[in-house]
């Protein structure tokens, strides 16, 4: 990787009030933009050996991967959104929606995920993303799985009572 010459911002995820005996002590994303393409990295840190993370596939879009450990990003445009969901098995998959789970299609726009290091208490995984056309604010979630099967679900904000990462007051930051 190559060397940084300023401080790459820092998100820091919350987990939502119904997450309990998560092995999971924090979740934070580093974001640097460049052009149409933002560089991310999530990182977790905690006990991670009790967290189920996917084995390794070979690159390529894939549905159904918020149903385990995965880490979302959403994108706010002007009609409506887009979701990428980043797995740490290598695999990805983004959504086009016109409103909150309104209009849900396949999206042009594609994910590379770099994939991942860490160290005893800690795991993060690279990826980079095509923005949008009209790209304008962002929410960045996390969906962690225990090896026992347990969830608990990270994001930027909790608007909802349950969680809830496509609501719009989750989308909080601007984009870089």
């Amino acid at each position: 990787m190559e060397a940084r010459t300023a401080p790459v911002p820092t998100a820091i995820l919350q987990p939502h009030p119904v997450t309990t005996n998560t092995p999971a002590k924090g979740v934070e994303v580093h974001v640097e933009r460049d052009g149409l393409l933002l560089w991310l990295r999530f990182v977790v840190e905690g006990e991670v050996d009790r967290i189920a993370w996917p084995l390794e596939e070979r690159q390529g879009r894939a549905d159904d991967l918020w149903r385990h450990t995965c880490f979302e990003v959403f994108v706010a445009t002007e009609g409506g959104y887009v979701e990428y969901n980043l797995s740490a098995s290598s695999r990805w998959a983004s959504y086009r929606f016109d409103g909150p789970r309104v209009g849900m299609r396949l999206a042009e726009e594609v994910a590379t995920v770099e994939g991942l290091d860490g160290a005893f208490d800690m795991v993060a995984l690279e990826a980079r993303i095509e923005l949008p056309h009209g790209a304008r604010r962002l929410g960045f979630s996390a969906v962690i799985e225990t090896v026992n099967g347990e969830m608990s679900y990270w994001a930027l904000a909790h608007p909802s009572a349950r969680p809830d990462f496509h609501h719009p007051d989750s989308f909080i930051l601007d984009l870089p």
